[in-house]
């Protein structure tokens, strides 16, 4: 049995990308431990739980239980079901502070994502989770990210290299193909809080995608080519990169996943 740490923010993490790599490291037998900046139990991005707010009349109390795109938006039934009994468990319920977190007590370590800034940002930004991730890549430890999950390990520079413990490795991200589209819906159907799909912006004068997670990803990376996409002539190019599939059930051929390592 392996004993796996998953640290999420207060709030606004994303619950099918926390929920079910706990429900599977459950079911496998697997010890989860959580952990918070201050210890309490977090609070997923409340949008992708319900899908009220993502429509265009979203900001009328009366009509924002009606979801149409908000219902295809947000999270699936199993992933939702899967996020109800993980708010239940007791390591979830008891987690640890950042502060608290030793990397050596741990087999594994997974970064899921989220992309609302107002609570993202505290924990894509965190000194203490970059600390983290550099302290498990040099133990050796196993580790998974999810989505903007990428840019903690990203951003996560080690001392005697001055690089990112991502320099030197493949990996993939959210592809800023998905993360455009996400934005472009969502400033037509939530045009009042309008790019809520990108937790930061691009400065001006740089292009378009500048401040995306992909690009952002790549440039820690030493190769541009050691972001890896699903290739064109793949037989599930639809599937993996339709940005719905890979989670609709649980099949292994509708995912994308890179490894590099043991």
């Amino acid at each position: 049995m392996a004993r796996v740490l998953i640290p999420i923010p207060r709030r606004d993490f994303d619950p099918t990308e926390t929920a079910v790599p706990w429900r599977v490291l459950k079911q496998r037998g697997h010890e989860v431990v959580f952990a918070t900046p201050d210890g309490a139990p977090g609070e997923a991005d409340e949008l992708m739980l319900t899908g009220e707010g993502l429509d265009v009349w979203g900001f009328v109390p009366l009509l924002r239980k009606l979801t149409l795109v908000g219902g295809v938006l947000r999270a699936n039934a199993d992933a939702r079901a899967a996020y109800a009994a993980m708010v239940k468990d007791s390591a979830f319920r008891s987690p640890l502070r950042w502060s608290e977190v030793d990397a050596a007590a741990f087999d594994g370590v997974i970064f899921p994502g989220g992309h609302r800034a107002r609570g993202m940002r505290e924990y894509l930004e965190s000194p203490l989770l970059q600390k983290l991730a550099v302290d498990a890549f040099t133990r050796g430890i196993s580790i998974g990210a999810i989505c903007h999950g990428v840019l903690v390990l990203a951003r996560s520079v080690a001392p005697e290299t001055g690089r990112s413990v991502l320099h030197g490795r493949k990996t993939t991200a959210l592809t800023w193909k998905l993360e455009n589209a996400g934005d472009s819906i969502a400033n037509v159907t939530r045009f009042w809080d309008q790019h809520y799909y990108r937790t930061y912006r691009d400065p001006a004068g740089k292009p378009a995608g500048f401040m995306s997670v992909q690009q952002e990803v790549t440039r820690a990376l030493a190769s541009e080519g050691d972001f890896v996409d699903v290739s064109a002539d793949d037989p599930e190019f639809k599937r993996r990169t339709s940005g719905a599939v890979a989670i609709a059930r649980p099949d292994p051929g509708a995912g994308f996943v890179v490894r590099d390592g043991s």
